[in-house]
């Protein structure tokens, strides 16, 4: 079974690393539209058309589902996406039902890319579960460059974080969301820098989660001894591209 994984960079391999443990004799596409990112400072229609356009590249690679590795692409196409592929279109959103549920009546941070926090999609699931009162939007733009840039120095993160969360009284709040693949890559920084009242959601094990499900309800049945192949904006990826960063994820056991 071939699965497709997208994302506008690298932080869907936060999510391809999760997925290779759940379904591991999947061969996996990863898809990384390198070209053009980061996505999150970008118009929602430039962003539809490039989310489209990698997932028709993935369809003509056979994939039997695509998994939408990025939050900001999810809130803009996947409905749009669903419409046009007659496969499974597995989309990615900020986990703040988890986050809510857990609350104990504490506030919830929610990290995102500022077109996410912008949108219909992400506005409408606060207001569905309640938590206009309680949930907090911090764009986060920064943590998207540095994952890219493979800037995982502790000392540059451990700064920005303080900085950029210097205005909340933390003892307030008892979540925060990771709403964007890239900062899974900072989370054990974050969870070391903030109190231990809070905890620190992604939505990655519930999206791979889904994806299973989803397969099974379909009746695909897994025949493969597990793969994976890695394309750059619709070319074959340099070899060893990707690699270091499932090794970092691996080494640090995020």
């Amino acid at each position: 079974m071939k699965i497709g994984i997208f994302d506008s960079g690298v932080g869907g391999l936060t999510v391809l690393s999760t997925a290779m443990k759940i379904i591991p004799d999947a061969e996996y596409i990863y898809y990384a539209d390198l070209d053009n990112v980061p996505y999150g400072t970008k118009e929602k229609e430039d962003v539809r058309k490039r989310t489209y356009d990698a997932v028709e590249f993935l369809y003509g690679m056979g994939v039997e589902a695509v998994v939408i590795a990025c939050n900001t692409a999810t809130s803009t196409s996947v409905e749009y996406l669903r419409k046009r592929f007659n496969i499974p279109v597995i989309g990615m959103e900020p986990a703040v039902k988890p986050a809510i549920e857990t609350s104990n009546t504490g506030k919830v941070i929610v990290m995102a890319t500022e077109l996410t926090l912008k949108e219909k999609k992400y506005k409408d699931l606060v207001s569905r579960l309640e938590g206009v009162s309680i949930v907090e939007s911090l764009p986060m733009p920064e943590l998207v460059e540095m994952a890219e840039n493979f800037n995982f120095n502790h000392d540059d993160v451990e700064r920005l974080l303080n900085r950029k969360l210097e205005k909340y009284n933390l003892e307030e709040y008892s979540a925060i969301v990771l709403g964007c693949t890239h900062f899974i890559y900072f989370k054990n920084v974050l969870e070391r820098i903030v109190p231990g009242n809070i905890s620190v959601i992604d939505g990655n094990l519930g999206t791979v989660n889904h994806l299973q499900k989803t397969l099974q309800e379909k009746g695909n049945c897994i025949k493969s001894c597990g793969s994976i192949e890695y394309y750059v904006s619709g070319r074959k990826a340099v070899h060893g591209e990707f690699e270091k960063y499932l090794i970092y994820l691996k080494e640090n056991n995020i």
